[in-house]
């Protein structure tokens, strides 16, 4: 019996910790950006979008960003291609592009058919509807084309808001519409998020991918940091220890905190329940970056 209380406590415990931040959070807008291996291992999908749906549950306003690189990948390869990337950029020709909105939008409808599971109304989008998300094509140094890839220039929330009006959770997928041409163009899922979330002056973006966090050194799993400043963060970019892709992560983190957002979270989406340990405890389990004047919840050897 006396075990039995003692779990009982735990859990309680657990509540009563989680109870600050479901309070502090309770009706903000929250954007999820969705990739990784925890799109493709079927228990870690069920375990996000149940994240999710209790977030929405608890009363905060999720928005879905996804991804989907893997799956591309997966069908650019049967189709007798070989994908090809430039500085983290696919490069994607008019088959490609086919290819790649195909794939997005089963992704976006099954995202919305395991969020319906959890008793959660959803709805799926992608950045062409409504011209959602507005792209120019995307110019990267050295000249080098690398096809219909966007970069977002102006986001209309206006379906975004609609469904959120109607409690209904938006699943974004990260196809864009040409400014000019009105061509069809494939968006980084990161960009896409921090537009999104910046438009929305969204209270919290999180990104879940496959990485577990900003580390002071990358080869010792001890030196995660909970906590960052932007002015720490530019100044760990400087160090020169911000390599491979966490580069234009952090980058996006501080675009997003200059644009309003209030706090951004790094986490490795194939932990499962990341998202609900990072929201709804002390410490967390991934890396936050924050604006320079918010309250911190955790500082590092304190």
């Amino acid at each position: 019996m006396a075990d039995y209380i003692d779990s009982w406590l735990e859990k309680a415990g657990i509540l009563i910790e989680a109870l600050p931040y479901i309070r502090e959070f309770n009706g903000k807008i929250i954007v999820v950006k969705y990739g990784g291996s925890a799109m493709t291992d079927p228990a870690l999908r069920r375990s996000v979008i149940r994240d999710v749906a209790l977030l929405k549950l608890v009363g905060m306003k999720p928005i879905i960003v996804h991804g989907g690189g893997k799956e591309i990948s997966k069908w650019v390869k049967l189709s007798g291609q070989t994908p090809e990337f430039v500085n983290g950029l696919r490069v994607t020709d008019q088959n490609t592009m086919e290819i790649a909105e195909m794939v997005l939008n089963k992704v976006n409808k099954h995202l919305v058919q395991y969020m319906e599971q959890n008793g959660v109304a959803a709805c799926g989008i992608c950045g062409k509807d409504g011209g959602t998300l507005m792209v120019r094509k995307k110019e990267i140094p050295g000249g080098r084309d690398i096809g219909y890839v966007g970069e977002v220039t102006k986001v209309n929330t206006k379906i975004i808001d609609t469904l959120i009006a109607n409690d209904i959770v938006p699943v974004v997928c990260p196809i864009g519409l040409g400014e000019e041409d009105f061509h069809t163009y494939n968006v980084n899922a990161d960009d896409a998020a921090c537009a999104i979330a910046e438009a929305e002056h969204a209270e919290k973006l999180a990104f879940l991918s496959d990485i577990e966090g900003v580390y002071r050194d990358p080869h010792d799993p001890s030196t995660l940091i909970s906590e960052l400043s932007v002015e720490e963060t530019r100044a760990f970019i400087e160090s020169g220890n911000a390599g491979g892709g966490m580069l234009p992560k952090l980058t996006n983190c501080i675009a997003a905190i200059e644009s309003g957002v209030s706090r951004v979270h790094i986490l490795d989406g194939r932990v499962e329940h990341s998202l609900l340990l990072e929201f709804f405890t002390d410490r967390g389990i991934g890396t936050a970056i924050i604006s320079d004047n918010a309250k911190r919840y955790y500082n590092e050897g304190k």
